[in-house]
C-alpha cells in the first residue's frame, strides 16, 4: 500500500481516514467507527490501514461534527457522542471535567489517577506534573478531526492505559475560507470566534483561528473566561510537507466543586466553600514535517516546545477546627482584641446555636500568636506551577512487500523532557455566611502551632526534571486476502528528579529523589476480513505509566497531602502496567449503516490510586495491587434518508482484584472504635471501583428537514456509581453520624439543537442542554462536614463524651450536573 499525496497531517500517530481505501465522506451527525490505524507517536501524514484491518474499535469524528455549537470543548463532544465515555463534573466548570473512557480517566485535577493519553498533532498534552490535561488550552475551533484509540497499545507511549485521544488541527488546505461566529445564552454565556484559511500556487498554506469565551456560571460566584489563539503556516511540494503551528491560551476558571445533598436540595446552585480559581497561560510551538523518500519509504518527525504557567486560589474549610472550641473568646483573648481596637466581641455565652460563623477566637489567636491553625475555621490555599516541555521525534515507514505480501513497517524514536517548579502556601482565615473565606495574618509556614504544640507547615517549593527516551516499531503484514497480522512494541525509559528547596538533602520530610523507570511493552493484533461488509478482530497489548513528580512527592499515608497544595516525603511508587485483551465484530447493514460489537478486559498492576483523607482534598497516592475493567460495547450508526442516527451502549465492570486496607475517614464501616471517627476500611477482591458506572447508553437523531432547516435530539444515560471513599462499597447512612448513602444515582439527560441556514453564507443556531431540567449528580465523595442543618458552621457536633470531641458528622458530597441551559448564535462564512 502506497501513501497518497496531500493527506492531512494526523494528530497522534499517522491517522489515515479510509487509508488506501479512500477518505470517508464526512457526515453532519454520526460518530464514525472509521478506518484509523496507529503506528507511532508523531504527527505523520497519510500512513494507515483500511478500517477492517485494524484490530480495535476506533471511534472518530471530523468536520461539522466537531463544530457543533452544542459543545463548549472537545470534552463536551466526547461526553455526548463517543461510546464508553462518561464525565464526572467534579469542578462544575465546562472546561474542567474528568473525562472517563472504559473506566480510565483524563482530568485537569491533580489527585485524579490518569489513565488516558491526549495528543494534538503528535504532541503529548499530559503535563509532567500529574499527567493532567487542561481542556481550556485545546482550541476547539482549530480541531479538524478526533480519534479515540482504545486499549493499552504501546505505540501511543506512556500513560496509555485505557486509550489515547488523538486530535488533528486544521490547515489552510483542508479548511479554506473565512468565518465568524457569535453566541449568547443563559448564565451570561457569550462567545465570539473567527477562523481563516487559505493557500497559494507556491505551495504555502495558512490557517488562523481565535476565540473568546465568558460565562457567569450556573453556580454561585462561578465566572470563567477563556481566550484562545491558534495559527499554522505550511509549505508543501510533490514530496515534502512542512508546517509550523503556534497555540496561545489564557484562562481564568472558577469551579466550586462538591456540595452536600442537604444544601443542594435547598439551593441547587449553592457551593460548599469559595472560591476555587485556576488561571492558566500557555504557549505551544510545533514544527512538523514529512518527506517521501521513494514510493515505498516515508520519513516524518516533529520538534515542539510548550510553556505553561498555572496559579490557583482556593478558599477551603479548615478541618483542624472541627474538634475545637471556636466560639467564646477567653479572658486573655478578649483583652488582646480590646487592645487591638476591636469591639463587639462576645464576653460570654457564645455557642454554635447563637454564633453560626465564629471568627473572634481566630482573630484573637492571631494577635496572641497562639493557635490560629486550630481556632480559624477557614484557609486560603495558593499554588503556582511553571512547566516547560520540549521534545523531538521521528519515524521511518516502509510500504515495501515482505515475502511477496503486502506489508507496512514503521520504526521510530522520541525524546521528551520537561522542567517544573511548584510553589504552595496556605493562609488561615475564617468562614463567612456566603461561604467565602476572609484571610488573616497567619500562615502555615512553620510559625503556626496546633493544640499539640506541633508546627504547621504546608509550604512546598519543589523543582523537577523528567526525561523520557523511547524507541518503537510496528509491522502489519497481510498474510492472505482475509488475514492481517499486526505486531508492535515500544521501549520507554523515564527519569524523574525532584529537588526540595525548603528541605533539601533527601532526609526525613524532604522531597528530594531520583527515580528511574523503564519497560518494554508489546502488542499483538489479528484482523479477519472475509467480505467488505464484515470483519472481526482480536488483540492483546500492554501499556505503562510512570509515577509523576506530584505522585512521587505524595505517597506517605502518615503525611497526607492537600492537592495540589502540599506534598511530603514518601516511600517510592512503582509504575503502573496495564494488560488489555479485546475482540469484536463489525460490519455494514446496507450502504450507510455501520454496526460494531466488542468485548474487552484490562488488568492494571500496581495501579496508582489517590486515597482521600477528607473533603478538602487531603490524601495520598499509593500502589494498589490489581484492578480490572472489563465490559461489552455495542454500537449502531448510519443514515436513513435525511436522518442521521447513532446508538452506543456499554456495560462496564470495574473492580478491585486484590485485598487492600485503605483510609476510610467518612465511611460508616471503618474500624474506628466509635462512629464519626477516622479509621481504615478493608477492600476485597470484587468490590466496585468508585465513580465508574456499570451501564452507559447514548443515542442521537439528527434530521435535515430541508436544505435550510435541521434539528437534532440527543440523550446520555448513565447508571449510578459508588462515592470516592466508599471503596469497600459498605458505607451506610444512619441519619445521626452519617448522612446520605455513599453513592450517586443514575440519570438520563436530553439535549435539543436546531440550525437554520438563511443563505449560503449566514446560518443561525440554537441549543438547549438538559432539556427537561433534571437535577442529577455525576460524582460523589465521602467526608466530614463542617455545617449543621441551618447552614452554620458547627464544631464539636456531638456532645461529650464524644471521644474527646473528635467524632464528626459524615456526609456524601455530590457533583451536581448542570441544569437546563440554552444559547443562540449565528455564523457567517465569507465568500461561500
Amino acid at each position: 500500500m502506497k501513501t497518497q499525496r496531500r493527506k492531512p497531517l494526523a494528530g497522534l500517530l499517522c491517522v489515515a481516514l479510509a487509508g488506501a481505501a479512500g477518505a470517508a465522506e464526512p457526515t453532519s451527525g454520526v460518530v464514525e467507527t472509521a478506518p484509523v490505524h496507529v503506528i507511532g507517536t508523531m504527527p505523520l501524514p497519510g500512513v494507515g490501514l483500511p478500517r477492517d484491518q485494524i484490530p480495535a474499535n476506533v471511534q472518530t469524528a471530523e468536520g461539522a461534527q466537531l463544530a457543533d455549537p452544542a459543545d463548549t470543548s472537545v470534552a463536551d463532544f466526547m461526553k455526548r457522542r463517543l461510546g464508553s465515555v462518561h464525565v464526572n463534573d467534579i469542578q462544575n466548570n465546562p472546561f474542567q471535567p474528568d473525562v472517563n473512557y472504559r473506566g480510565y480517566t483524563v482530568s485537569p485535577l491533580l489527585g485524579t489517577p490518569q489513565g488516558l493519553s491526549v495528543y494534538v498533532d503528535g504532541v503529548r498534552l499530559n503535563q509532567p506534573f500529574g499527567d493532567v490535561v487542561n481542556w481550556d488550552l485545546i482550541p476547539r475551533s482549530a480541531i479538524a478531526s478526533l480519534a479515540m484509540m482504545p486499549g493499552s497499545n504501546p505505540v501511543f507511549g506512556l500513560n496509555t492505559l485505557g486509550g489515547a485521544l488523538s486530535l488533528r488541527t486544521k490547515d489552510g488546505l483542508s479548511s479554506p475560507g473565512t468565518a465568524v461566529q457569535a453566541l449568547a445564552g443563559s448564565d451570561g454565556r457569550r462567545s465570539l470566534e473567527f477562523e481563516h484559511g487559505g493557500s497559494n500556487a507556491q505551495g504555502l498554506n495558512w490557517f488562523a483561528t481565535g476565540s473568546g469565551f465568558r460565562d457567569d456560571g450556573w453556580r454561585d460566584d462561578s465566572p470563567s473566561r477563556v481566550k484562545q489563539l491558534f495559527g499554522k503556516l505550511g509549505w508543501a511540494d510533490a514530496r515534502t510537507d512542512l508546517s509550523l503551528s503556534l497555540a496561545l491560551a489564557d484562562s481564568k476558571l472558577t469551579g466550586n466543586g462538591l456540595q452536600e445533598q442537604r444544601f443542594l436540595e435547598r439551593d441547587y446552585s449553592s457551593v460548599y466553600t469559595k472560591p476555587d480559581e485556576t488561571e492558566n497561560k500557555s504557549l505551544h510551538l510545533n514544527l512538523s514535517g514529512q518527506r517521501s523518500l521513494s514510493d515505498d519509504l516515508q520519513l516524518a518527525g516533529n520538534v515542539y516546545y510548550r510553556k505553561l504557567r498555572t496559579r490557583t486560589y482556593n478558599g477551603d474549610i479548615n478541618e483542624d477546627a472541627f474538634d475545637q472550641a471556636v466560639y467564646q473568646p477567653s479572658a486573655a483573648e478578649q483583652a488582646a482584641l480590646a487592645a487591638a481596637g476591636y469591639s463587639g466581641f462576645p464576653t460570654s455565652g457564645a455557642t454554635a446555636a447563637n454564633t453560626p460563623f465564629p471568627f473572634w477566637r481566630c482573630l484573637a489567636n492571631v494577635l496572641l500568636d497562639d493557635e490560629p491553625a486550630e481556632k480559624c475555621n477557614g484557609m486560603i490555599n495558593r499554588t503556582r506551577t511553571e512547566q516547560d516541555n520540549y521534545g523531538v521525534s521521528g519515524q521511518l515507514t516502509s510500504f515495501a512487500p515482505l515475502f511477496g505480501r503486502k506489508n507496512q513497517f514503521t520504526a521510530g524514536a522520541g525524546f521528551d523532557a520537561s522542567r517544573i517548579r511548584f510553589h504552595q502556601s496556605a493562609q488561615f482565615g475564617y468562614l463567612n455566611p456566603d461561604r467565602s473565606i476572609t484571610p488573616v495574618d497567619a500562615f502555615a509556614d512553620g510559625s503556626a502551632i496546633d493544640d499539640d504544640g506541633g508546627l504547621i507547615d504546608s509550604r512546598v517549593d519543589l523543582s523537577g526534571r523528567t526525561r523520557t527516551w523511547s524507541i518503537y516499531a510496528s509491522d502489519t503484514l497481510t498474510l492472505n486476502e482475509v488475514w492481517h497480522l499486526t505486531l508492535a512494541g515500544r521501549y520507554n525509559r523515564t527519569t524523574v528528579k525532584n529537588r526540595d528547596h525548603l528541605t533539601p538533602g533527601g532526609g526525613s520530610g524532604s522531597l528530594d529523589g531520583d527515580h528511574t523507570f523503564d519497560r518494554f511493552n508489546p502488542a499483538l493484533g489479528l484482523a479477519f476480513t472475509p467480505t467488505p461488509a464484515f470483519s472481526a478482530y482480536a488483540g492483546y497489548n500492554e501499556g505503562s505509566r510512570t509515577p509523576t513528580a506530584v505522585e512521587l512527592g505524595c505517597a506517605d499515608p502518615a503525611n497526607p497531602c492537600k492537592l495540589p497544595n502540599a506534598m511530603a516525603g514518601d516511600p517510592p511508587l512503582k509504575q503502573v502496567v496495564t494488560k488489555t485483551w479485546e475482540a469484536g465484530l463489525r460490519g455494514m447493514l446496507g450502504a450507510k449503516t455501520r454496526w460494531n460489537a466488542g468485548v474487552f478486559r484490562a488488568d492494571n498492576y500496581d495501579d496508582i490510586m489517590f486515597v482521600a483523607d477528607d473533603t478538602s482534598g487531603f490524601g495520598y497516592f499509593r500502589n494498589f495491587g490489581k484492578t480490572r475493567r472489563q465490559g461489552v460495547e455495542l454500537g449502531l450508526d448510519g443514515t436513513l434518508g435525511r436522518v442521521d442516527f447513532g446508538v452506543n451502549y456499554t456495560f462496564l465492570d470495574a473492580t478491585y482484584r486484590s485485598a487492600e486496607t485503605v483510609n476510610g475517614a467518612g465511611n460508616s464501616s471503618n474500624d474506628a472504635s466509635r462512629p464519626g471517627l477516622e479509621g481504615n476500611i478493608d477492600v476485597r477482591s470484587g468490590d466496585r471501583i468508585p465513580l465508574i458506572p456499570r451501564h452507559m447508553l447514548k443515542a442521537h437523531v439528527d434530521w435535515k428537514i430541508d436544505d435550510a432547516w435541521s434539528v437534532g435530539l440527543g440523550m446520555v444515560a448513565v447508571a449510578g456509581s459508588y462515592a470516592r471513599g466508599n471503596e469497600n462499597n459498605q458505607h451506610r447512612a444512619d441519619g445521626v453520624y452519617y448522612l446520605d448513602p455513599g453513592k450517586s444515582s443514575g440519570y438520563a439527560v436530553f439535549d435539543l439543537g436546531g440550525k437554520y441556514r438563511a443563505t449560503p453564507q449566514l446560518s443561525f443556531f440554537a441549543q438547549v442542554n438538559n432539556l427537561f431540567d433534571r437535577e442529577y449528580h455525576t460524582a460523589a465523595q465521602l467526608g466530614a462536614t463542617g455545617f449543621g442543618n441551618d447552614g452554620g458552621f458547627v464544631a464539636r457536633p456531638f456532645a461529650p463524651p464524644a471521644a474527646n470531641n473528635e467524632q464528626q458528622l459524615g456526609a456524601t458530597f455530590y457533583a451536581p450536573g448542570a441544569p437546563r441551559s440554552y444559547w443562540v448564535g449565528l455564523r457567517y462564512a465569507f465568500g461561500k
